[in-house]
């Protein structure tokens, strides 16, 4: 996709496809938007996988399988998101239940995530 540039639009369809994407726990269409040599942090990881950071697409999608396979559908709310131009990362805020979240997600030239960090809070 050369030439692709996130902008402040394109963030925000990202963010309802995202959120829309986890309410129906598509972990496939997540991955979707992910690099092959994507990495993810988590303190689910570390809890679930004994490292805080899964590598590959692959290796991401089996830690969510295992993470939330079992659940058909999440009331995930985005409180709210901000996109940074010079970082070109995007942060959102989210609530599921009692879990509150920030999660940042930086994006290579071609529009993929390369790194993705959850931070968990109550």
């Amino acid at each position: 996709m050369g030439g692709w540039k996130m902008d402040r639009a394109t963030a925000e369809r990202f963010v309802t496809a995202w959120c829309a994407n986890w309410c129906r726990v598509d972990i496939d269409a997540v991955l979707a938007h992910f690099a092959d040599h994507a990495q993810m942090r988590s303190p689910l990881a570390l809890e679930l996988t004994g490292s805080p950071v899964v590598t590959g697409v692959e290796n991401i999608r089996a830690y969510w399988r295992q993470a939330y396979g079992h659940i058909e559908s999440a009331d995930l709310k985005i409180l709210s998101w901000s996109w940074d131009d010079t970082f070109a990362r995007l942060t959102v805020w989210w609530q599921l239940g009692d879990t509150r979240a920030s999660e940042f997600m930086d994006f290579d030239d071609a529009g993929r995530v390369v790194r993705s960090e959850a931070f968990y809070g109550k």
